[in-house]
């Protein structure tokens, strides 16, 4: 059971992370576009800058899951690789901690999204300049529920299976 739920959840996550290299694809032809229209034929593409952000928030959130799957989220890890190297037990309970705090950081931004997704989604409200370049804000909202909801599942995955296997080792120099 343990391995099957690892594999979904890594390969949602795994799927996720691909999408989110697609967005940067898409991205960056979005801006070369831009700026060529911009600079050869004096015809900005309108919407760039709404694009622009869309495109910032979707690539973090689609990509974030993947990223706690690899143990490759940013942060300051040198006083527990220490600690783990110096007393392992105590290295491994705090890594569950901090997984448990994150996992729990991640619930609340599920709980505080989701009403914002379903009022979007009702609602249809939009961002942008109207007759210029909209779009719908709901496929933001229900990415950053989806994603925070694979978050807390990764960081779970953390608690129960591996105790803190995924902080690099000093030694490996990572």
């Amino acid at each position: 059971m343990k391995e099957l739920i690892h594999k979904i959840a890594s390969g949602v996550a795994i799927m996720a992370n691909a999408a989110g290299t697609f967005v940067v694809v898409g991205l960056i032809a979005v801006v070369s576009y831009d700026i060529i229209a911009r600079g050869i034929f004096n015809r900005p593409f309108l919407g760039a800058v709404e694009v622009v952000q869309f495109s910032m928030v979707l690539i973090v959130f689609l990509q974030l899951p993947d990223v706690i799957r690899v143990g490759r989220l940013t942060r300051s890890d040198g006083f527990l690789g220490l600690l783990r190297h110096r007393r392992p037990a105590a290295g491994h309970m705090l890594s569950r901690v901090i997984d448990l705090i994150s996992a729990t950081f991640m619930v609340l931004v599920a709980i505080a999204i989701w009403p914002e997704f379903v009022e979007m989604w009702e609602t249809r409200d939009y961002f942008g300049v109207p007759g210029v370049f909209t779009a719908p804000w709901w496929p933001v909202k229900l990415v950053i529920f989806l994603s925070a909801c694979l978050c807390t599942v990764h960081f779970a995955l953390h608690i129960l299976f591996n105790a803190g296997d995924d902080v690099p080792s000093q030694e490996s120099g990572s």
